[in-house]
């Protein structure tokens, strides 16, 4: 499901949860020279509400591969006791390529984490922008390739994973997706292995100076693809009541991802959200 109502009190509540997490994040993050830039729906946020869009529900980071890493180092390290680290790495059965930053003592799943028996509390997604091709033709393998694993990823973990297509679309990438998923438990392909060869097409160049990076991963590919000088210097920007970095230029960024009409808000049909099955602020953010 795309888009689920929320109670407006309980999103209210969430936010401000994601918020309080965003704080110890880029005090982490100052604290450690690491480098990050907000992205997706949250950097559309920033721009055109100077904060959450009204009905989303999560938080997007984007790292480079240096710093991503660095990242997972110091995180656990540092706030051990009050947040978890859970992606591929952690744990197998984790079905996509990112990391969720959660607030341990809380709870937040949605109906696919429920049936892979993932236990993850209110977080933030942080996303690891690698270095691509310059060249379209070696982008486009290269981006082919790790999407494709990546894909398989998924399938090998969930028969219906989220889709972002409607009608008789949906329909036949939920019944194609439902087989592959079938097919891939039957063998009982380990998901390492489709992670294994996404993440080595993702690093392909990442001993080489290019002049973009991206996140290879999304639903539909070549939506994150963002050349270098259009992010850094990154730059602190207004987001609710917090200062966040944002990419230099994120209007380049933003019409690419969503296109020249980003700034208007789109048919209620369009819009999606993450509400959870099970969602629990427990006592660390109940009195928010």
């Amino acid at each position: 499901m795309l888009y689920r109502e929320y109670d407006p009190d309980v999103l209210k509540k969430l936010q401000k949860a994601e918020i309080e997490i965003l704080k110890d994040f880029d005090a982490l993050c100052d604290k450690y020279s690491i480098d990050y830039f907000v992205c997706g729906g949250t950097a559309l946020g920033g721009v055109r509400h100077e904060g959450f869009i009204p009905w989303d529900d999560d938080i997007d980071i984007g790292m480079t591969r240096d710093d991503y890493e660095r990242f997972l180092e110091v995180a656990e390290t540092e706030y051990g006791n009050r947040y978890g680290i859970v992606n591929a790495d952690t744990n197998s059965d984790f079905p996509v390529i990112l990391t969720k930053w959660y607030r341990t003592g809380t709870v937040f799943k949605n109906e696919e984490m429920q049936k892979l028996g993932l236990d993850i509390g209110i977080a933030i997604d942080v996303f690891c922008f690698d270095n691509v091709a310059d060249d379209t033709k070696a982008l486009r393998k290269q981006a082919i390739s790790a999407w494709t694993w990546g894909k398989l990823m998924v399938l090998r973990q969930v028969g219906a994973p989220t889709i972002y297509v409607a009608g008789w679309k949906a329909k036949l990438t939920l019944l194609v997706s439902g087989l592959a998923h079938g097919v891939l438990k039957t063998l009982h392909i380990p998901t390492g292995l489709f992670y294994k060869r996404a993440l080595k097409a993702a690093m392909r160049y990442r001993k080489v100076h290019t002049k973009r990076v991206a996140y290879l991963f999304d639903p539909t590919p070549y939506t994150s693809v963002i050349n270098k000088e259009d992010i850094f210097p990154t730059v602190k920007r207004k987001f609710e009541d917090i200062q966040l970095r944002f990419p230099c230029h994120v209007e380049k960024y933003l019409e690419r991802r969503y296109g020249k009409d980003y700034m208007e808000l789109p048919p209620e049909d369009q819009r999606h959200n993450h509400a959870p099955e099970e969602l629990d602020f427990g006592e660390v953010f109940a009195d928010l």
